[in-house]
């Protein structure tokens, strides 16, 4: 049973915010005191990401743990009142993060899903220090890549090089 009358649960639910949320705050200010630039919620890109970092091609979602149905959290419970209604609408949210995650990796994007939970007190530094972590191992690793590639297309020319003209390596 619901413990506020029906225009105080409006208004309380009216003032949850989907943008510039506290979670968000606190990776975007971590991001940037660590030197990382980005953009947020990024139009053209589908489910419109909160963080967009294009030096990385990465994505950051930051989910709410009841608002994206975070299996096996304490923040998650399914409301006892009108259950068929939020049990729907979470089955939705999660269906609808699924398929975006699935078209931005098809897009060639790194999608990285930071939940409300992991930004508590006692997680947070060992959260935020994991995602500098990750973001700096998909640079190197993308630009390793594209090093090695263009590194072994010299060394093949060269290679044909000398066969032509007859001199070693």
């Amino acid at each position: 049973m619901d413990t506020l009358d029906k225009i105080q649960r409006h208004n309380n639910m009216a003032a949850i915010r989907s943008k510039n949320t506290k979670p968000e705050m606190l990776v975007r200010r971590f991001l940037f005191s660590r030197g990382f630039r980005y953009r947020l919620f990024h139009k053209r890109l589908p489910g419109h990401p909160d963080i967009v970092m294009r030096k990385y091609r990465t994505c950051i979602f930051v989910n709410g743990c009841f608002w994206h149905g975070h299996e096996g959290c304490a923040a998650f419970r399914m409301p006892k009142t009108n259950t068929d209604f939020w049990q729907q609408k979470i089955d939705r949210n999660r269906a609808r993060d699924k398929r975006d995650l699935i078209a931005l990796a098809a897009l060639g994007w790194h999608c990285i899903t930071i939940w409300e939970c992991q930004l508590r007190p006692k997680q947070r530094l060992a959260t935020l220090t994991s995602l500098e972590y990750t973001l700096n191992s998909i640079f190197l690793n993308d630009h390793a890549a594209s090093y090695t590639m263009l590194e072994e297309e010299n060394s093949l020319d060269r290679a044909a090089e000398n066969e032509v003209t007859g001199y070693p390596k």
